[in-house]
């Protein structure tokens, strides 16, 4: 059984990207995954903004296993055969991916690369992205709970913290990715301007409606016609259209305020800005956003602010 990651990548496109005061191209799309299932949905979605752009697609595969192993020099070559059938077997599994989405008609044009990493996952995923300039991670998530989740986090959640670029969480039940409507949860501070300026970019490839579902802030809180025209106006300013604001007065539990919300709009995608917080920082305060990526059943966009 492999227990690695895999990356896809996206070039050549026309869309012009605006995001950390930088105007390029969406080139490269990262996609780790498993060769599980989960993880080949997550390489359609990726595919599918692939073809939207015209870009470039790139596969990694990690092997997180050997991130574990003891070093032990006395037995230098032992098992080496089976990391050569290890690799074997990882090349066999890009073979037959390739073969499968190019063989799809709407697939057919996409370039495709491959490259094997070894290490964590998550740092594995973040080098890759950049050394190569990627430009989005898509990855498959299952999500997890409990006393697992408490100590060592999902890996999406530890993709999330530490990418230097959006992170799409897709999880593996969700359908085909054609969004309509999305929901953006904010605070409306400035800072949060990226995000919107970001997903103006995604309006452009899917012409889906916005649900701006504001976080309320106790310090800071406005009235209803206030915070329709601080949205509205960091929507003009983003370029992004067909904008509708919705309150949240819930404060105790947003991210599943957020979630129900989603539900109720028939949302097909949520979008999140993070702060990507790390060490005793992320302990004491947690990532609404990472929680609500590995808990939901719909993809979740996050854009990091820093």
């Amino acid at each position: 059984m492999l227990t690695p990651v895999m990356l896809f990548w996206l070039n050549e496109g026309d869309l012009r990207l605006v995001f950390q005061g930088k105007s390029t191209l969406m080139e490269k799309i990262l996609v780790p995954t498993d060769f599980s299932e989960n993880a080949r949905h997550a390489l359609g979605v990726a595919a599918t903004i692939a073809a939207k752009n015209a870009s470039r697609l790139g596969l990694l595969h990690t092997n997180t296993a050997i991130a574990f192993a003891p070093v032990l020099p006395e037995y230098e070559f032992a098992g080496m055969y089976d990391m050569k059938e290890y690799y074997d077997r990882a090349a066999d599994e890009f073979r037959h991916l390739k073969k499968e989405l190019v063989a799809e008609p709407k697939f057919s044009k996409l370039e495709i690369d491959t490259r094997v990493e070894e290490g964590m996952l998550h740092a594995s995923i973040r080098r890759v992205a950049e050394e190569d300039g990627a430009d989005l991670v898509v990855m498959g998530t299952k999500g997890i709970s409990g006393a697992a989740e408490f100590f060592v986090g999902s890996n999406t959640e530890k993709v999330i913290r530490t990418a230097p670029c959006p992170v799409l969480a897709v999880p593996e039940h969700s359908g085909d990715f054609n969004p309509k409507t999305v929901v953006l949860a904010s605070t409306l501070t400035e800072e949060q301007s990226l995000a919107f300026s970001y997903l103006a970019l995604w309006q452009k490839m899917w012409p889906f409606k916005v649900k701006v579902l504001y976080l309320n802030n106790p310090r800071a809180f406005g009235s209803k016609r206030e915070i329709d025209a601080m949205a509205s106006a960091m929507a003009e300013r983003a370029g992004l259209e067909k904008v509708e604001t919705f309150i949240n007065i819930n404060t105790f539990n947003e991210e599943s305020t957020i979630l129900e919300f989603a539900r109720q709009e028939n949302a097909d995608l949520i979008v999140m800005a993070t702060h990507q917080r790390r060490g005793l920082s992320h302990l004491l305060f947690g990532s609404l956003t990472e929680d609500a990526a590995n808990h939901s059943s719909i993809p979740v966009l996050s854009v990091p602010l820093r």
